[in-house]
């Protein structure tokens, strides 16, 4: 009989292996469809659309926007859909509808057709965000939740470094093409990630559940410096391109360079914080991660020269990634005792990220225009926005954390 059971303990930890790769996987795919492509995607397929007259320069920018503004509702109501059928239920659908938006738009029937698909785009993106990461990471031991969380965010990485390359290649067959074949490939990598969701919720062991919010002093001052982070990666994330190209007077090509090295950064990313955090922990590996991008988002404004020039693209292209799961580890370190508060926090964080990204989005552009074109003040605001967030970790840090009641 001690045998037997032995043996289905081992048998049952087997499968709990098994199911956390699978589970990992698919959250690789849905970062990878809702994010890394769905959002990405677009900026180098920007062009193409006004130079095919879909749409002029203004009305294919607000295109654009429109999937950030989807990306905030979708965190904002992931969880919801979640409960109102089943997180596996709510993934799949949201891989789904990412894929069909990207079939929709190749047919511009009109701007409004266009503009709620990539609405719905965004939406899928940002439920995708807030729901894939918990559902599998409840799953994996605390000690390979770093790794576990690299990888699957990896997937938002390997789409940007994408886009750069593949989405060129399908442009040669056609802008209408490249939507339909941007869409069949989301399609295939939604059919591969179908079967890999957690099929139930993963109770923690040795934790208490409470109904209300902690009152940590920490984890509020955590979503601060989240949204401040999300602040200090546009200028890098928007205007990097253009500031090689037409800043440095270096071109087009030079600057399309440029983004596949930040899109190399933003692969190796994950992996890399994952992996560091898993050795020193998620709060110090945070904060030697505030220090670093702090360091190379400035070094544009600084005129180094072409090797930091390089360095800056790769580091803050991996910092754009790398810090999400960092932030979802922290966030479970802080509510280890409270684990039903955990996917309420990182739904919380996620908001505002989306928030602050999108009104950090135009408002460094108004800002860019009003003072006439000048790079090195993006690039010093936004070291700014970080030299921000770690003030904040430290001075939390140093606060006494309080609990819930």
């Amino acid at each position: 009989m001690e045998k037997a059971h032995a043996f289905s303990q081992a048998e049952t930890a087997q499968d709990r292996s098994h199911n956390a790769r699978w589970g990992i996987a698919a959250g690789f795919l849905a970062t990878l469809v809702g994010i890394g492509l769905a959002r990405f995607a677009y900026t180098p397929l920007l062009p193409a659309i006004i130079d095919a007259g879909w749409f002029d320069a203004s009305k294919a920018a607000y295109l654009g926007a429109a999937n950030l503004a989807g990306y905030l509702i979708g965190a904002l109501t992931g969880r919801v859909m979640a409960d109102k059928s089943s997180t596996a239920f709510t993934l799949r659908a949201m891989m789904l509808l990412a894929s069909v938006a990207f079939l929709a738009c190749a047919f511009p029937i009109s701007y409004l057709w266009f503009f709620a698909w990539r609405l719905l785009s965004g939406i899928s993106g940002g439920a995708l965000m807030v729901l894939a990461a918990p559902a599998v990471l409840a799953h994996v031991s605390p000690a390979k939740r770093g790794l576990a969380g690299g990888l699957i965010f990896m997937g938002v990485g390997v789409g940007i470094a994408a886009s750069g390359t593949l989405v060129p290649l399908l442009l040669q067959q056609g802008l209408k093409q490249t939507w339909l074949g941007l869409g069949l490939i989301c399609l295939v990598f939604t059919a591969l990630a179908w079967k890999g969701w957690p099929t139930h919720e993963a109770a923690p062991a040795n934790a208490t559940h409470h109904p209300r919010q902690s009152k940590n002093t920490t984890l509020r001052a955590l979503y601060a410096e989240y949204a401040l982070n999300a602040a200090g990666w546009v200028p890098h994330m928007i205007f990097l391109v253009a500031f090689v190209a037409h800043g440095l007077n270096k071109g087009l090509e030079t600057g399309a360079q440029y983004w596949v090295l930040f899109g190399i950064g933003a692969t190796l990313g994950p992996l890399l914080a994952g992996v560091l955090a898993d050795r020193v922990g998620f709060g110090l590996a945070l904060r030697l991660s505030f220090i670093l991008e702090g360091v190379c988002v400035c070094i544009p404004a600084l005129g180094l020269g072409t090797p930091w020039l390089m360095a800056s693209s790769v580091v803050v292209g991996a910092f754009v990634t790398g810090t999400v799961p960092l932030v979802l580890g922290r966030v479970h370190e802080l509510l280890v005792h409270h684990p039903a508060q955990q996917a309420a926090a990182w739904r919380t964080a996620t908001v505002g990220f989306a928030l602050f990204q999108a009104v950090a989005a135009y408002g460094f552009s108004y800002l860019f225009t009003y003072s006439g074109s000048n790079y090195a003040l993006l690039f010093v605001i936004g070291t700014g926005a970080i030299a921000l967030a770690l003030l904040i970790d430290i001075v939390a840090a140093r606060s006494p954390v309080e609990t819930a009641r």
